[in-house]
């Protein structure tokens, strides 16, 4: 999604447009309109959104079209490190699909989409497979560092597939969950699989970095982020007890959470959200408060919040035709047994943690394995270097209770985005 744009002498053009920057919104509007919606998710797999770089592209076209015409190269990040390591311009699949610019059929460059921002395929890096042999480091740079020229550079991937790879998801019907400042459920399937329940929830479509899978990402922005919120706001005495015991402040937090299901629901868009909506400015909520409840509660509804935006995502991967049985946790938040808990409950699936703590890093290094020739086969590591620490399924009678409270959350933000619309307009 992020790139930079090199000149002919190496030397950048411009600052690097990053995923956040959202200044392209007209692009993403004019683009869409001139192709539809559907033509665009078809060659792409993916929903048109500021964060993908062939609407920074167009930006740059309208507004400093100068850079472009200079540009010798066009450098995602990853691609710009291979660059710099071996001087060979190469970029995985999973990696050039997040640019928009990428016929997810053909993995190739899209020369129709390039042809409406005036870009050549050549500027580009050349798309490859996770897991190819780049090249060598250039003998200089490998002299600088100490290290043999011989050492090879790998195709890796997008963090996600990454995540996933590191956490054994190399086949249907089970799925990374990653727990941290945001929340993702990331499956793999079989099957190029586009169709209007996926698209219609803004699920893309994309390359797995383990050959012959496909892979999508439903995801919230607000996640651990939330629990966050309140420790910094709520937390001044687990924070002091925290500094003085030496103990983790969240585990004081969730410590205080009652073990059955709270009577609250909260809305959990305390940022803008990801699957299904993309909304920008959503409204949150939370419901159900009275005076009767207490401090654990809350922080308990919080996980509940967040953990039911998740359930949504993964009840419509299971509508669009990618069944989830089992989701592999990681991040922060999978060393917390009570959330993994409350996630197993609400999700109605086994949640199973891991002996892994940075799953797209291993991931990353298990392509690197293979792709030199240390590890035979993807299976074969993953067997090897993937294993389950502990298996969290749901227990029955809050399962129960929680499918009861999901029914309800499902109604509200139709029922609350009017409402949230129209705060908005008097802010």
């Amino acid at each position: 999604e992020s790139f930079t744009v090199v000149g002919a002498d190496g030397e950048f053009l411009c600052n690097g447009m990053i995923t956040s920057d959202t200044r392209a919104q007209a692009q993403v509007n004019e683009l869409t309109g001139r192709f539809g919606l559907q033509e665009l998710y078809q060659i792409t797999g993916h929903s048109p959104h500021t964060m993908f770089t062939l609407f920074k592209l167009a930006w740059l076209r309208e507004n400093r079209p100068a850079i472009l015409d200079q540009a010798a190269r066009i450098l995602c990040y990853g691609d710009l490190l291979g660059y710099e390591l071996t001087g060979e311009a190469a970029i995985d699949y999973s990696l050039a699909a997040r640019t928009m610019c990428f016929d997810i059929r053909r993995k190739n460059w899209s020369e129709r989409i390039l042809a409406e921002v005036g870009v050549q395929p050549s500027v580009l890096s050349c798309p490859v497979p996770s897991g190819q042999v780049i090249g060598a480091l250039r003998p200089a740079l490998a002299r600088e560092l100490g290290l043999s020229s011989r050492v090879a550079v790998v195709a890796g991937g997008h963090d996600q597939p990454c995540g996933a790879l590191g956490s054994g998801v190399i086949g249907p019907g089970v799925a990374m969950y990653a727990t941290g400042t945001v929340e993702c459920i990331s499956p793999a399937f079989d099957t190029l699989l586009l169709n209007d329940t996926l698209r219609d929830a803004n699920l893309a479509t994309y390359s797995h970095v383990v050959p012959g899978l496909y892979f999508t990402v439903a995801f919230s922005l607000t996640g651990g982020n939330l629990l966050r919120w309140f420790r910094d706001e709520f937390g001044q005495e687990e924070m002091r007890l925290a500094r003085e015991s030496g103990q983790d402040v969240y585990d004081l937090l969730l410590a205080q959470i009652p073990a059955e299901p709270t009577s609250l629901l909260v809305l959990p868009h305390f940022t803008p959200t990801g699957t299904p909506y993309f909304d920008v400015s959503p409204v949150s909520a939370i419901l159900g408060l009275s005076l009767s409840t207490h401090r654990g509660q809350f922080i308990k509804a919080l996980l509940e919040g967040v953990t039911y935006e998740m359930r949504l995502n993964l009840d419509i991967l299971a509508e669009a035709g990618v069944p989830v049985g089992e989701l592999r946790a990681i991040g922060g938040g999978a060393k917390s047994e009570a959330w993994m808990q409350i996630k197993a409950d609400i999700m109605g699936v086994p949640i199973v943690s891991l002996n892994v703590s940075e799953a797209a890093c291993l991931g990353a290094a298990l392509l690197a394995a293979v792709g030199s020739g240390a590890i035979a086969s993807i299976p074969a590591a993953t067997t090897e270097w993937v294993h389950p620490r502990r298996v969290f399924d749901p227990a029955p009678a809050n399962a129960m209770r929680y499918s009861e409270r999901y029914s309800v959350y499902r109604r509200l933000y139709d029922t609350l985005k009017p409402i949230g619309q129209e705060l908005n307009r008097l802010t």
